[in-house]
């Protein structure tokens, strides 16, 4: 559980200018500035708002949160992030939390089919896939029928998790049957192994890839183009703070949301 704490003292600031009287013994006057006051609306959103959220969307969310402590000084996000198929799990366990943002349709229709979702999804962002590989490209991998070489380490997402779904499809199109060593429980391992040096290849997101600065390089994978996840995010029926959900929702599928996305990589939905 990933902290962005919003919590601001808002100061209000107020010049005052005394006129002295001259010598005919006047009263002495004060003349405010008139400097305007920074005050958060009276029907501002306040309170603690919990955010269950891709692993992917880690680095833009918490941008997000920066952004949004000026417009929101009394507004707290705290983020959990992981796989979409794990975070679902927990809300139809009845795990407290206001908004749901997967990393594919196929996980948040099975929390809209479990009841837990307050209205419609909507897509906020698009992401591909890329062939990763460590700095300098160490295992010499050349495109995707590299990941079928039982002599490098790979690494791909367990297909339950929507970048696992993603890699299958990809290596469906691309006819490849891949060998990994490792199936990681979200795209964040997988990037990790290849940023570490630990595996030769994997296949993650473009953000994630992005992400990672150069410690990880990327591979031309043509077929990537024909493969890619919708993300969307929804309010939560038992939401304990659904005005502050809202208003979050709101910076995600609209400004500053779309800005910072864009800046990390993701496509537009």
């Amino acid at each position: 559980m990933r902290r962005a704490r919003l919590t601001f003292a808002v100061a209000a600031a107020a010049l005052l200018a005394v006129a002295c009287g001259g010598d005919d013994g006047g009263d002495d006057t004060a003349a405010p500035a008139g400097t305007a006051t920074t005050e958060p609306a009276d029907d501002a959103p306040s309170g603690t708002v919990t955010v269950l959220a891709a692993a992917s969307l880690t680095e833009s969310f918490e941008t997000l949160s920066d952004q949004l402590a000026d417009q929101y000084p009394d507004l707290e996000i705290v983020y959990s992030f992981g796989p979409s198929s794990g975070l679902v799990e927990q809300v139809l366990a009845g795990a407290p939390a206001d908004v749901l943002a997967t990393a594919d349709t196929k996980t948040m229709d099975e929390a809209v089919a479990g009841g837990v979702v307050d209205g419609e999804p909507s897509v906020f962002a698009r992401n591909t896939l890329a062939l990763a590989v460590p700095a300098g490209n160490p295992g010499g991998v050349t495109g995707l029928a590299d990941l079928a070489n039982p002599d490098l380490r790979i690494a791909i997402c367990e297909p339950q998790v929507p970048c696992g779904g993603a890699a299958q499809r990809l290596l469906d199109a691309a006819g490849v049957t891949a060998a990994p060593d490792t199936l990681t429980t979200d795209v964040k391992e997988a990037a990790s192994l290849v940023a570490l040096g630990e595996a030769d290849a994997a296949l993650i997101y473009l953000t994630d890839a992005a992400a990672e600065g150069d410690a990880v390089e990327t591979v031309d994978v043509p077929e990537s183009d024909s493969v890619v996840n919708d993300y969307p995010v929804a309010v939560l029926t038992d939401a304990p703070n659904p005005d502050g959900a809202q208003a979050v929702l709101d910076a995600i599928t609209g400004e500053p949301g779309q800005s910072i996305l864009g800046e990390a990589g993701f496509l537009s939905p």
